[in-house]
């Protein structure tokens, strides 16, 4: 077995062909660096569904890169599931990302014949058996519709035993968090991987939006310091490389067994922080 840690890069499916072609180029530099796949986000509600099936077809069969998609059983029936599964299945697809999912702007109450993500890998085990190395989610900071931290382990907890093989974390900035979340998962019985997820930092408005509302802690330390690089943005990037390299550095030295980056579809941010690490190509 190699050290080499494992290191994959998430994408979105983009509505413009020119997204696309950009997306494409990325994922092609990104491809340089050999990772273990790359994965492909699915819209609140399915809302994506055809651009990410193209998307994922499009980079592991033209980019040549093992790609797995994200798979949300929200606003979704079995028949439209098992007709994605099996279309997956069909092009040699090998990993799945299964999530509970987003619920579209105005749905109200989830719909849709599965409500949770260890119902929907419940289903994919009983419709394509182990065919799929299934990817979970995993909350270090805690779900921001759960109602505490136990009963969001809980959930965990029951996606794992459902029949996943590994954990994607929601991305942090406080490695505590992540090594408390695993000692308490170990503590369950829960042995399969769980890789941090990685986001990179860029831009200090879009950051602190999207944390406060996917309930991502952005430590009071990191918002003073970018609000003081206000529009300038090499010293916000030559900023968060640092930060996130050295966190990345302890992760790794504490036994965290890779790193996923949310990459939004750039990759100059996250092969920054491959080049710090000094990762292997």
């Amino acid at each position: 077995m190699s050290n080499q840690p494992r290191i994959s890069f998430e994408f979105f499916p983009t509505k413009t062909d020119t997204g696309h072609e950009k997306l494409l180029t990325t994922a092609a530099k990104l491809a340089t660096y050999n990772p273990e796949f790359f994965s492909c986000t699915y819209g609140a509600g399915g809302s994506t569904r055809d651009r990410t099936l193209n998307t994922v077809l499009q980079l592991d069969g033209e980019i040549k890169v093992p790609t797995a998609p994200h798979l949300s059983c929200v606003g979704d029936s079995k028949d439209d599931l098992r007709e994605l599964l099996h279309l997956y299945k069909d092009a040699g697809i090998k990993r799945i990302v299964a999530l509970r999912g987003d619920l579209p702007s105005g749905m109200g109450m989830a719909n849709g014949e599965l409500r949770y993500a260890n119902e929907l890998v419940e289903f994919i085990r009983h419709e394509t058996g182990d065919h799929f190395y299934i990817e979970v989610a995993a909350y270090p900071e805690m779900h921001p519709q759960a109602r505490d931290f136990e009963v969001d382990l809980q959930n965990f907890a029951r996606k794992v035993h459902a029949g996943s093989d590994s954990a994607i974390t929601q991305y942090f900035f406080n490695a505590d968090c992540y090594f408390y979340f695993v000692e308490r998962a170990r503590k369950l019985g829960i042995d399969i991987p769980i890789v941090p997820g990685i986001m990179p930092i860029t831009n200090y408005s879009k950051l602190a939006r999207f944390s406060d509302s996917c309930g991502a802690e952005l430590p009071r330390w990191i918002r003073k310091q970018l609000e003081a690089y206000g529009d300038d943005t090499a010293s916000i990037q030559a900023f968060g490389a640092e930060v996130i390299t050295n966190m990345c550095e302890r992760l790794l030295d504490g036994g965290a067994p890779g790193l996923h980056f949310y990459t939004l579809n750039q990759a100059e941010p996250s092969l920054a922080v491959w080049d710090n690490l000094k990762l292997n190509r």
